[in-house]
């Protein structure tokens, strides 16, 4: 799993179209704010869901401040998911560095 910082994951979007951004935060939190063309799959879900995505495509997971997002990622990579990416921070530190128009709780 790649670790990305907020603007570090802004500028690889913007060179990687492709990439699968999955918002693992729960519903409350992701209708308070969420990255434009992010998916929402709470947590709770993600097990029943793994099977939606190839093992192949970039996908970069996003939580609140990164933590339940790297647990995802690992349980992923566990799953033989090659190309994993973690927001350090989470959408906390993308509010805050790369899109402060965005709310904070």
């Amino acid at each position: 799993m790649i670790e990305m910082t907020a603007v570090e994951l802004c500028k690889f979007i913007d060179e990687n179209p492709k990439v699968t951004l999955i918002d693992v935060r729960e519903t409350w939190e992701y209708n308070v704010v969420s990255i434009e063309n992010s998916i929402h799959i709470p947590i709770s879900e993600i097990q029943s869901r793994m099977n939606d995505f190839d093992e192949d495509q970039t996908i970069a997971f996003i939580c609140h401040h990164g933590i339940r997002s790297r647990m995802v990622g690992i349980y992923f990579e566990q799953n033989e998911f090659s190309k994993i990416i973690n927001l350090r921070g989470g959408i906390d530190s993308w509010a805050k560095t790369v899109d402060s128009s965005m709310s904070i709780y």
